[in-house]
């Protein structure tokens, strides 16, 4: 007899800056939630944003987060994620390169971790507005480490950048 595992909230950001990067937005929310341990429960709006990091020149990104409820663990999420990225072409070839997609753990319910594999929260997630915006926008009472994600947001270095947002067609939650 299998035990149930309890559903544990995590939230996870998504961003292309290379390729159809609206449809592999669409496709990859799709991809993660099409199994039965992942199951969607919200959708921010998609922002364009400039690179942070990485080599200069690289065309904007558009990023986004979601919110999921899981019954898989942290590093079956991982793993998860992953697979999708690796479905989409992303190479890791550059740290912070220009990729066809990206996937983040940003947080796995109330689990800290400081395993390099997969370190929670994400460890620079509190200074990324690429992050923070979105999901500000998608639950404005969010809270990482303590703090309003909104708040967050608009101190990040890079909030400047955003531009504005996109509306493509996503998956809604049921």
């Amino acid at each position: 007899m299998s035990v149930a595992r309890p559903l544990t909230r995590a939230i996870l950001a998504l961003g292309s800056n290379l390729g159809e990067r609206e449809g592999t937005l669409q496709s990859a929310v799709a991809e993660l939630v099409d199994c039965p341990e992942v199951r969607l429960l919200n959708v921010s709006p998609v922002i364009t944003t400039k690179p942070v990091g990485g080599p200069v020149g690289q065309p904007d990104f558009l990023n986004m987060v979601i919110a999921v409820d899981t019954t898989l663990s942290a590093m079956e999420l991982l793993v998860h994620c992953q697979s999708v990225e690796q479905a989409h072409h992303r190479t890791r070839a550059v740290r912070w390169g220009a990729r066809t997609l990206d996937v983040d753990i940003i947080v796995y319910g109330s689990v800290v971790s400081a395993d390099p594999v997969l370190t929670l929260p994400h460890p620079r997630a509190a200074e990324r507005a690429f992050v923070l915006y979105p999901w500000s926008l998608m639950d404005p009472h969010a809270m990482l480490a303590g703090k309003p994600v909104s708040e967050l947001a608009a101190a990040a270095a890079d909030m400047a950048g955003i531009s504005h947002v996109q509306d493509v067609p996503l998956p809604q939650a049921p």
